[in-house]
């Protein structure tokens, strides 16, 4: 598939910090990346001067960043990456804020997409992923999120288990094929889930996924552009037409 203009200079950015990393003998740092740029990424890892290292914050993170190591790398490093907590200041008046509302109070401080990672809701409590240089500044401008007076302050990861709210659900699948998963998931025909996954719009472990073939294996994690994230469980029996049972998890 053809790189737009735009991806072709994304690439090129990837090579060139690369380079750099390798010749200065230092760790460099990209922007957090969404998925169709992670995979701008692995379509280029052949072509790296350095090593590399993927990290969102968490381990289930979608947004990540990307750090380009050097070979002879001789010195402790970390992911540039903070961590806030957002909570009402007041739980009785706070409304229930979902993930574009935070991302457009954010959005409208001036933040670019690119320097923050994955927002998740936990019921009155918000978890940001940022980049560390402007984590004093989201907390200090970061007051009102719709009409919810809100504090933030940074959260310390040991202290709390991150993780991305799920829903069970099941279906009915001719096979575990791609397409078949994806048309089940997202109640169209098998056509139309052959389309997304031709189209690059299904990723299958963050990983672009072309084939509508693909085999999905129990407990790969599927993520369709502009749908959502899935987790495929596998195929518990049959039905008695001798189609399967397929259990799965949404992420909410």
């Amino acid at each position: 598939m053809a790189m737009t203009r735009e991806e072709t200079l994304l690439a090129k950015r990837f090579i060139d910090l690369s380079r750099q990393a390798q010749q200065k003998n230092i760790v460099l740092f990209s922007d957090f990346l969404n998925l169709n740029e992670l995979n701008i990424f692995r379509r280029q890892s052949s072509e790296l001067y350095s090593g590399y290292k993927l990290f969102g914050g968490y381990e289930l993170s979608e947004r990540q960043m990307i750090a380009f190591l050097p070979d002879a790398l001789c010195y402790a490093w970390e992911f540039p990456i903070t961590c806030l907590q957002i909570s009402p200041t007041n739980a009785k008046f706070a409304e229930e804020l979902s993930h574009r509302d935070v991302l457009g109070s954010l959005m409208n401080l001036g933040i670019e997409r690119s320097k923050l990672g994955d927002i998740l809701v936990d019921g009155p409590l918000v978890y940001v992923f940022c980049e560390e240089k402007i984590a004093g500044y989201l907390a200090e401008q970061l007051t009102q999120i719709r009409h919810t007076t809100v504090l933030v302050k940074q959260a310390v990861l040991g202290d709390i288990q991150i993780e991305p709210k799920k829903e069970a659900a099941e279906g009915i699948i001719t096979s575990n094929r791609l397409d078949s998963v994806v048309a089940c998931i997202c109640k169209i025909s098998r056509s139309q889930a052959s389309q997304l996954i031709h189209g690059g719009k299904v990723f299958v472990n963050n990983k672009e996924t072309l084939q509508a073939a693909y085999e999905c294996k129990p407990q790969e994690l599927i993520s369709i552009r502009s749908i959502g994230r899935f987790r495929f469980q596998g195929c518990m029996g049959e039905t008695r037409k001798g189609r399967l049972k397929m259990k799965y998890e949404k992420y909410i």
